[in-house]
């Protein structure tokens, strides 16, 4: 696996649809870095921090949440500096949380194949609430480098949180833009409001969760045509 510069400021770990791991960005500001999602497992955060070694670069201070699936936060105990994520998924989070603790990791490990993988030999599960939470939008400037956190109506679940690096005018949608994860349908009304919030941040390149990097129409045409 190798970490791939996408702009100015942003990097990413390329996903991976074995252990169904998403990308995980990278923005570095002056004064501050930027990591988004926390990745699948601990495995999954140190192997994303060696590359960030290896390119010179120094780790996270802070991480944030595109929305609660484990593939994008279950990692959250491992990283470096605060995580961020809106109210709504550290609901989630505190939910999982209480039920493996309480009933141990059966019905997570249940879920799908790929999180068997993730965690096999019996590998600890563990979940983790974030360190900051907030509601609405959020800015923040890493030095010469703006972030806008935001959240988002989507058809993929009700918490999404969208990232979008200003100066390179990159946004992160997590997976945001796929089918319901229980239904497998997308919501036209959550699709429209979706794409509403897409063209108002006006990025010239969007990166989903578990695919390349495209411009923004090819994103728009996926979103309301699937």
């Amino acid at each position: 696996m190798e970490l791939k510069k996408l702009s100015e400021h942003i990097w990413y770990m390329p996903f991976e649809e074995e252990r169904d791991r998403p990308n995980l960005g990278y923005v570095k500001g002056d004064n501050w870095s930027l990591a988004i999602d926390a990745g699948h497992s601990d495995i999954h955060v140190k192997e994303f921090y060696a590359l960030l070694e290896a390119e010179g670069l120094p780790l996270p201070s802070l991480t944030v949440l595109t929305h609660w699936h484990w593939d994008h936060t279950f990692g959250m105990h491992a990283v470096n500096g605060l995580c961020i994520a809106n109210e709504k998924t550290n609901g989630h989070l505190l939910e999982w949380k209480s039920k493996i603790e309480t009933n141990g990791p059966a019905e997570f490990l249940s879920l799908h194949e790929s999180i068997r993988k993730e965690y096999a030999d019996g590998k600890e599960v563990i979940v983790v609430p974030a360190d900051i939470l907030f509601a609405g939008e959020m800015t923040l400037d890493l030095g010469g480098c703006k972030v806008r956190i935001v959240e988002s109506e989507a058809p993929h679940t009700e918490d999404s949180t969208l990232v979008y690096i200003e100066e390179d005018k990159v946004l992160f949608l997590g997976d945001s833009t796929y089918s319901d994860f229980v239904h497998d349908k997308k919501d036209p009304v959550l699709c429209q409001k979706l794409a509403d919030k897409i063209k108002a941040l006006n990025p010239e390149t969007c990166v989903e969760g578990h695919w390349e990097p495209v411009e923004t129409e090819d994103t728009l045409n996926d979103l309301m045509n699937s």
